[in-house]
């Protein structure tokens, strides 16, 4: 994609969208943290329909140390990989009550020093909770990031560093959103829905998915 066409391109996702957020459901900073971590080879939609459970009984570092691990693996059971991250996510809110007096930290450093948080997720917690232009890239951005030609990279490290140099600042925070939304909806990995895409003009994919015939 020509540099010339990057600002049209994310001018026309915040047309469509001005104020684009996840799709996680979250209160505070720490059920934020919590959801991204438990969403890790899952569903959003997954992820919420347990935290709908989880939430409302212990939603603070403290809370789930109380629960237990089993008590939490009792409402979690429905996520993918849900022992392991039921241990990672007990061991945080372990050490965010011992290290940081409960809180959630706002470096990357301190939030990758924490169990089951790797850059992505903490990216998300940067990008979300304290409104920095980071970019986590996931299985949806790479896949637009290539596809499109906006950041081409071989892994999501090469592609993160391709849309920090290459995203214009106006459209940085919100950007992950929107390449997410875009990636989840429209720009699908087996059949990209080309003919409904606000970006296309901008987007070097060939051929363009054409519209299904309408059968009647």
């Amino acid at each position: 994609m020509k540099t010339a066409q990057i600002e049209p391109f994310f001018a026309a996702l915040k047309a469509a969208n001005p104020q684009p957020n996840t799709e996680l459901e979250y209160t505070s900073v720490f059920e934020l943290l919590a959801a991204v971590l438990l969403s890790a080879q899952a569903t959003d939609v997954g992820v919420n329909k347990a935290t709908r459970k989880l939430f409302p009984v212990a939603n603070t570092p403290q809370a789930i140390l109380d629960l237990g691990l089993e008590g939490l693996e009792g409402y979690i059971k429905t996520i993918g990989l849900y022992k392991s991250k039921a241990r990672h996510l007990m061991e945080t809110c372990r050490i965010l009550v011992q290290q940081h007096g409960g809180e959630v930290p706002r470096t990357r450093e301190a939030l990758e020093a924490l169990p089951g948080v790797g850059r992505k997720t903490a990216n998300v917690v940067l990008n979300v909770a304290f409104g920095q232009p980071t970019m986590a890239v996931d299985t949806h951005i790479f896949r637009v990031s290539n596809r499109t030609g906006l950041a081409p990279g071989k892994n999501p490290l090469e592609v993160e560093k391709q849309l920090l140099a290459r995203v214009p600042a106006a459209y940085a925070v919100d950007s992950h959103h929107w390449l997410i939304l875009l990636g989840r909806y429209v720009c699908q990995a087996r059949k990209p829905r080309c003919w409904e895409c606000l970006v296309a003009p901008f987007c070097d994919f060939q051929p363009k998915t054409p519209a299904a015939p309408v059968r009647y």
